[in-house]
Order: structure tokens, then sequence, then C-alpha cells
């Protein structure tokens, strides 16, 4: 009995979240969201942290209190976006330069989802509302994706840009090259990064760093939407969040040159969790990195 009630909240939650495109969401919710699968744990660098390998800081997970749930109706249907306000100094320059801003933090960031059975997924009333969140964050990263396809979007084109991304912004970190980097991440990570490059520059006189090709995984664990203009629901960004699987070379060397830490000799596999943003609605807006997720 306690199955049946909690099958009609299923369907009710569907109708709720009924979209023009439901079938085709649904499908891509399978290759982009993550609500349901978990992700394993692998070598990480700085384990415990996000920072990259030559720095010694903590993860640079962008939260921000500017985030607040927004209802966006489209056909009497609530969508599943979020609206925040624009940086002041965004709204002060007007709409052009709003798109070229970034929000400044990660929408809910990605977490890994504790495995459950399937007796108490389908069997118990936590299970049965673990099942509709689980709805609800397919949804999420579902629609964000087809709004993004409408813009243009293939998943293999962006996966190319995405690891050239990657491998740009690791080698401009070991070379402290900050005016590049400044072009490749957004204002508030530059301001991150540019103090992690400070602080390993303090320890470590130069540092070396490679990526052995080609990547061993990358794959979609999260897409958001975050909407700037109250009044105009297509001024949105979008943030999607990537693993990269991939085999790295390392080593740091202090002012006589010696190794101190590290071995370019060896490969490691690491497992980095970025987030990716670009405007939706500036017909120049790029790709740029906004935070680092540690899991």
């Amino acid at each position: 009995m306690m199955a049946f009630r909690s099958l009609h909240q299923i369907r009710a939650l569907h109708r709720t979240a009924q979209i023009s495109e439901s079938s085709h969401l649904l499908g891509s919710s399978r290759s982009y969201a993550s609500g349901i699968s978990t992700v394993p744990e692998l070598y990480c660098r700085n384990k415990g942290h996000g920072a990259l390998p030559w720095t010694f800081g903590s993860s640079i997970t962008l939260r921000s209190a500017m985030a607040v749930e927004l209802p966006i109706f489209l056909n009497d249907t609530r969508l599943l976006s979020t609206q925040v306000k624009a940086p002041a100094q965004a709204r002060q320059m007007g709409a052009l330069k709003v798109a070229m801003l970034s929000p400044g933090f990660i929408y809910e960031p990605y977490t890994t989802r504790e495995k459950i059975s399937f007796l108490k997924r389908w069997f118990t009333r936590s299970g049965w509302r673990r099942t509709k969140e689980d709805i609800v964050l397919e949804l999420k990263s579902a629609y964000a994706i087809t709004k993004l396809r409408k813009k243009g979007y293939s998943k293999n084109l962006f996966y190319k840009e995405a690891i050239q991304l990657y491998k740009e912004i690791n080698t401009l970190m070991a070379n402290g090259d900050k005016n590049s980097l400044r072009k490749a991440v957004t204002e508030k990570m530059f301001s991150e990064l540019k103090n992690e490059i400070k602080q390993r520059d303090s320890i470590w006189n130069k540092v070396y760093w490679e990526m052995v090709e080609p990547v061993v995984k990358i794959r979609t664990l999260r897409a958001r939407l975050i909407g700037v203009d109250r009044n105009d629901l297509e001024k949105v960004f979008i943030q999607l969040t990537l693993e990269f699987l991939t085999k790295q070379k390392f080593e740091a060397y202090d002012s006589n040159g010696s190794i101190v830490s590290g071995d370019k000799s060896k490969e490691v596999l690491v497992r980095d969790i970025w987030v990716f943003e670009k405007s939706l609605f500036h017909d120049k807006a790029f790709w740029r990195l906004c935070g680092r997720i540690s899991l």
C-alpha cells in the first residue's frame, strides 16, 4: 500500500515538472545528469582538497548567499532554474557587460549520492523520498542541457574545448602566467588562483607539469542554470560540472634547481571535478572555469 501511494506521488511530481520535450529531456539526463549514479573514489591530487598539485590551498568550492530559488513558469509549469541578482558592478555597466561577468559562485555544487538498496528505495518512505529527489536532480540537468542545445551545443565539441581549457589552465598555473590565466577563468576564480600562485612561489622556485594524452575519462556530472534578470528569462548563465580523469607528470624545484617534490618520470592518475560557466545571452560569450569541487 505504501508503494502504491508513493507511486502516485512520483506521478504527481512528473506532472508538475512536465516540459514540452520531456521524452528528449529524460533521454539526455541519462547522459548528463548524476542524480542517481555515484563516482568511485580514485587517486586525487592533495587528497581532501581541490587545489592544484603545486598549491597548498583548500578546495575552491564557490558558494554565495546571493542564490535564491525562483519559480520560473512556462506554460504554467515550474522550470528548474535559479534567479540571482547580478553583481552591482554589472548592473551599473548595463546588459551588454553583464553577459561577460560571472555570478561569482557555483549553484548547487555537485556531491556524491549515497547508494541505497533496491528494497529500501522502492519499499520505504525514505526510499521513495530519495527517488523523488533524484528525479528532480535529473530534470534540472536535463532542462539545462536542452536549453544549451538550442544555442548550438555539441557534447563532443564541448569536451574537446573543455580538455583544452583544462590543459591550458594547468599549464598557465605551472608557469605562473597570471595575465593569460585571467582570460580563461572567472573574476572570482582568478582571485583565488592568483593567491595560490603567490603561495606556491613562496615555497618553490619552479614547477614542471604535463598532462599525458589522451584523457583517460571525461564526463558531465551536473548542469545548472542561473538567471540574472527576473524580467528576462533568457538572461541566464549555465554551469557544467565535469569530471576529468587524467594521467599527469609533476615536479617542483627550489632556487638551486634541485627537485624538492614530485617525479616527472612517473605518471600519476589524477581525478579533478571542475565547473565551467558560460553566458547564454551574449553571442561572443565563451566557456571559463568558475570553480573546482573536492569530494
